[in-house]
């Protein structure tokens, strides 16, 4: 991909498919994001934003600039919103508890759920979080059983489609550089 005058020098997106870490490097030589990236991203040492796990997908940003991760990934700074399908059918109360939160090893883990539609035994959810903890949608559906089965929720799919002001609107395994205007909208509160 040329880059051009109108595209930003500190920011690219990647839409991350199913089945690759988002890691420099892994010692069980498991596929990462940067296969899916020109090898200049690796060599220049442009890093991820925040995580996505192996099986989830979606926007994942990449920079080489410490202060803006930082403050992309501070909580509270950057709302993040995911679609999600969800194993076991969802509550009023599951919303509910989500939003008070449920206790993690990891922390308090909260977040706006929205039901979008069901399908059977599976509910699909728009869900928003404004920090991103390890595993912290699976965890904290994970954390609330189903009221018919008595199981555990499972999240099925997920899909981040929204960082800040930037949404998803590149093919699965496709990057690009930010435009100068999507890179001041996301980092407008950003004191350099």
């Amino acid at each position: 991909m040329n880059k051009d005058n109108t595209d930003s020098t500190k920011l690219l997106v990647l839409n991350k498919p199913k089945g690759f870490l988002v890691t420099r490097t892994d010692d069980l030589g498991r596929k990462t994001v940067y296969k899916l990236l020109p090898t200049w991203a690796y060599e220049e040492g442009w890093m991820p934003i925040g995580r996505l796990d192996l099986e989830s997908k979606g926007l994942l940003l990449f920079t080489k600039e410490g202060q803006i991760n930082n403050f992309l990934t501070k909580p509270g700074n950057c709302i993040k919103i995911y679609e999600v399908w969800v194993r076991g059918h969802v509550t009023d109360e599951h919303i509910l508890q989500a939003k008070k939160g449920v206790d993690s090893i990891h922390g308090v883990l909260k977040a706006k759920v929205e039901k979008i539609s069901f399908a059977g035994a599976k509910t699909k959810l728009k869900v928003q979080i404004d920090e991103g903890k390890n595993r912290h949608i699976r965890r904290l559906f994970g954390a609330m059983k189903d009221p018919k089965f008595e199981t555990p929720l499972k999240v099925l799919d997920l899909k981040r489609t929204i960082i800040g002001s930037l949404k998803l609107d590149i093919e699965s395994s496709a990057w690009r550089y930010l435009s100068l205007e999507e890179e001041k909208s996301l980092l407008s509160n950003l004191k350099i």
